[in-house]
């Protein structure tokens, strides 16, 4: 049984201005909703406060932004939590709009420096981005995985797109709610091409989300669209067979979603 997130204490939600709101979980956590307040762990400071000062300047047409909380004494984090605005809504199956999402969300990010914080990271996600890349070499798990990746590593072509900071994880983090602009939360950084972020939905839509088989190629005018959705394809193979809950039940999705792309080169 899943262990239900511990909800922020009572000073942090008073430090954000909280202090009487009940904390509801907000669909399965880690996140909780305190009143006007989206509170979550913040486990890595700087990279928190990054994300934060980033979101609080960022503008992008019709396109909500969680805009950060500074606590009562302008701190951006506070015993290990961050907050923003809450903002309405819910993650829909509409992948062509979130992948317009993605476009001009890192149409709005293109000239934003690299985080120093990116070359420390060593959790499960970084290691199999830079796998991806050929960054990295560390074994995988031939069942969940690996033996894929061998496979479909043996496809990739130089690429000549330009790196930036994006959101590589926006699948299931667009929120749509009625009329309003759609809404982005969650924002992970990575730096890579904007390409390469949007063949991320992508390939997340087909293995997970019940994508239609046209998704890929109707985004193929994206430029060098293949070899990013290769590159997209090995992080998330990477991903699987390194995460410790990962089984062969997950990974079914993930492998109708790169023979797609393998039948695309």
């Amino acid at each position: 049984m899943t262990r239900t997130p511990e909800p922020p204490p009572a000073h942090v939600r008073a430090a954000f201005g909280a202090r009487d709101a009940e904390p509801e979980l907000i669909d399965g956590g880690p996140a909780w909703r305190c009143g006007d307040a989206t509170i979550r762990p913040a486990p890595k400071p700087a990279e928190a406060t990054w994300i934060a000062k980033t979101l609080d300047g960022l503008d992008v047409p019709n396109l909500r932004i969680g805009r950060p909380l500074r606590s009562t004494d302008g701190r951006y984090v506070v015993g290990g939590w961050s907050a923003t605005k809450f903002l309405a809504g819910r993650a829909e199956a509409r992948h062509d709009e979130v992948i317009a999402v993605a476009q001009r969300l890192h149409q709005a990010t293109a000239e934003l420096p690299k985080p120093r914080f990116l070359e420390a990271r060593t959790d499960v996600f970084a290691v199999a981005d830079r796998l991806a890349w050929g960054e990295e070499d560390v074994p995988l798990e031939a069942d969940l995985g690996g033996r894929l990746f061998e496979l479909l590593k043996e496809t990739q072509k130089p690429l000549n797109l330009r790196s930036q900071v994006v959101h590589g994880d926006l699948f299931g983090n667009v929120l749509f709610a009625g009329n309003a602009p759609p809404a982005v939360i969650d924002f992970t950084a990575y730096w890579r091409p904007a390409e390469w972020a949007a063949a991320v939905v992508a390939v997340d839509a087909v293995a997970w989300g019940g994508a239609d088989h046209g998704l890929f190629k109707r985004w193929s005018h994206l430029s060098e669209w293949t070899q990013v959705l290769v590159r997209a394809t090995l992080f998330r193979l990477a991903v699987h067979a390194l995460h410790p809950l990962s089984t062969s039940q997950s990974f079914a999705g993930l492998e109708r979603a790169a023979h797609q792309v393998t039948a695309l080169l």
